[in-house]
């Protein structure tokens, strides 16, 4: 069973399994069924981490796509998953939203506000992450990014005034366990298991994102 850690001001997140990021990637491929590609990785530099894209001012150091062309790089296939990690042990684990899942992103605060409240509504869940940059992404049915901004309209808000990010076609999820530099790893708010392999329509959980992400706001 998972321990879990408590986050200062926002909650609690489980205690994360030590994991390659190619055993995870691997993983990734058999258990669920979602495609992953290799991005960048982090190289010791002078004493420090840098990004292997080579910028200094990195914004995502060892956490974004190599090139332009990532999507073709794409994989469901577990031997294609562990030859690509075996040649770049150290490359960030990216899964392609569109394909199996979507994904909303919200702040921190606002995402650790609304599991509260989906818990208090009985809202089954999908997977959900939790990136060192403070934000965290709600895994939700493919298609669900498109329906995101007029369904967040119909509730009497205006996306535009929302934190509230929907991911799909084109777009990716950092996974676990790829670090942002020396920020640190992303983590599972709620871990992929057998009870949420059913993802949740967007419409069950805009609502209190939607809410969350406007008290946040405030």
């Amino acid at each position: 069973m998972e321990k879990t850690i408590a986050v200062t001001g926002a909650g609690t997140v489980p205690v994360q399994r030590a994991e390659s990021p190619r055993d995870a990637a691997a993983r990734y491929t058999e258990e669920r069924h979602w495609d992953v590609v290799p991005g960048t990785w982090l190289e010791a530099v002078d004493g420090s981490e840098r990004c292997s894209c080579g910028a200094a001012d990195c914004p995502a150091p060892g956490a974004h796509p190599v090139d332009e062309d990532w999507r073709s790089l794409a994989t469901g296939s577990v031997t294609v998953a562990r030859t690509l990690w075996t040649e770049r042990p150290g490359a960030a684990v990216l899964l392609p939203t569109g394909r199996a899942f979507d994904a909303i992103d919200v702040p921190e605060t606002a995402g650790f506000l609304a599991l509260a409240r989906m818990d208090r509504m009985d809202l089954t869940l999908g997977p959900v992450t939790r990136t060192p940059e403070r934000r965290m992404q709600f895994f939700v049915l493919p298609g669900g990014g498109a329906k995101a901004g007029d369904l967040v309209r119909a509730l009497g808000w205006s996306p535009s005034r929302l934190d509230l990010v929907p991911l799909g076609e084109g777009q990716y999820v950092p996974a676990p366990p790829t670090r942002f530099g020396g920020r640190g790893a992303v983590q599972w708010a709620r871990r992929p298991t057998s009870a949420n392999r059913w993802l949740p329509d967007v419409g069950e959980l805009i609502s209190p994102l939607a809410y969350a992400c406007g008290r946040d706001r405030s």
